[in-house]
């Protein structure tokens, strides 16, 4: 039976990811997006292996060609400065590691042991200096390679140099001259999801708070709200990629893929929705503890709160639109001044309160409000 269990268990995983991996395929084929930039990245990064080996494997027959692809192949980055950047701290350790292990073998007279004894300890702790970033581990690896190889002869050594060098020259060509990779989208694309998470959080609250027990999935709500800031997150991450992207990029004006990224302001505007909304999550979800001594307020003034939510909801989802006029910002604008109409209404409701409930009433009247005023249509 457990082994019935964990087969079907196993074709569902499978299935997912069959059904994953065949979304990615058409993605990338059918339209311009993140598979589409990941395909053209890999192939890229294998064409420039295959140029490596055939410069210095067939034309030049280097004695240790595989140096010349491997370096290329790491070099075929997400941005052009990227690929400088680390080609520039990848040559520097592997010519350093091949110096200090072809000494360190002319020392003891090709005795493979004592080399490593005397190349290793040094170059892995060499390897962890901040100058190299990811690429210090490289140092270690390429000194293990020339010792193992046992060859220590200035011939040798200056081939491994000339074939390092290779490689990286071919990586960082192909990366900038072929396709050389933007990304104005992401930016752009970052904040659509955003504002669309926002929209569906906000949305599923107000119906929620429409129910029998209005405060039954409030946990829920206030999960969903934090990871609104994971989500802010990856704008910022897009950001930093779309500036990078335009650094040292000979493609930049050749090759765009869309409209300059929206201005670092809808970043914070977004900032301050996200926290906005986490505020009026976390105090649904505070007073729908049972184990919170916090007076809920009456049923119609969540009623009205649900009125208001609904409409910031709506106009979350006419983000997605251009900020000049058209439809989509109309439709914005209808609804931001609807919401104001109802966080009238619930104002209202809220002088009529008495008590502690009112307490909680206010808070939430008064986060409403706020994230009414983060949400206002930019200038």
């Amino acid at each position: 039976m457990a082994r019935e269990v964990r087969r079907l268990a196993a074709g569902r995983w499978a299935g997912r990811e069959w059904a994953a991996v065949r979304r990615s395929v058409h993605n990338a084929i059918e339209e311009s997006g993140p598979e589409r930039d990941t395909l053209v990245q890999s192939l890229k990064a294998a064409a420039a292996a295959i140029i490596a080996w055939a410069l210095t494997g067939w034309w030049l027959k280097a004695p240790m060609a595989f140096l010349a692809p491997w370096t290329a192949v790491a070099l075929v980055s997400g941005t052009v400065y990227r690929s400088l950047r680390t080609g520039t701290q990848q040559f520097a350790v592997i010519a350093l590691g091949t110096v200090w292990a072809s000494a360190a073998m002319t020392v003891t007279h090709d005795q493979i042991m004592a080399a490593m004894l005397l190349t290793l300890p040094f170059m892995t702790l060499l390897g962890n200096y901040r100058r190299f970033g990811s690429q210090g581990i490289l140092g270690a690896s390429t000194a293990l390679f020339v010792i193992t190889y046992g060859s220590s002869s200035t011939s040798a050594v200056g081939h491994r140099l000339l074939e390092t060098l290779i490689g990286a020259v071919t990586g960082i060509a192909v990366n900038a001259l072929v396709l050389p990779p933007v990304h104005l989208r992401s930016v752009r694309d970052r904040l659509r999801r955003l504002a669309r998470e926002s929209s569906d959080l906000l949305d599923a609250m107000a119906q929620g708070l429409r129910d029998e027990n209005p405060l039954e999935k409030a946990e829920t709500w206030h999960a969903e709200a934090s990871r609104l800031i994971l989500s802010l997150r990856s704008v910022a991450d897009a950001r930093h990629w779309a500036t990078e992207g335009a650094r040292w990029n000979p493609g930049g004006r050749l090759r765009r893929t869309g409209p300059p990224p929206p201005p670092f302001a809808d970043d914070m505007r977004w900032d301050r929705v996200c926290t906005r909304i986490l505020a009026v999550a976390r105090t649904l979800n505070g007073i729908g503890d049972d184990d919170t001594s916090l007076p809920a307020p009456p049923p119609g003034f969540l009623v009205e709160l649900s009125a208001v939510l609904e409409q910031a909801s709506r106009v979350c989802a006419e983000e997605e639109g251009p900020p000049a006029p058209s439809p989509a910002s109309e439709r914005r604008q209808a609804a931001f001044d609807r919401a104001w109409v109802a966080h009238r209404t619930l104002a209202e409701n809220f002088r009529q309160q008495e008590g502690t409930a009112s307490a909680v009433g206010g808070e939430l009247l008064l986060e409403t409000r706020q994230l009414l005023l983060e949400m206002a249509p930019p200038p």
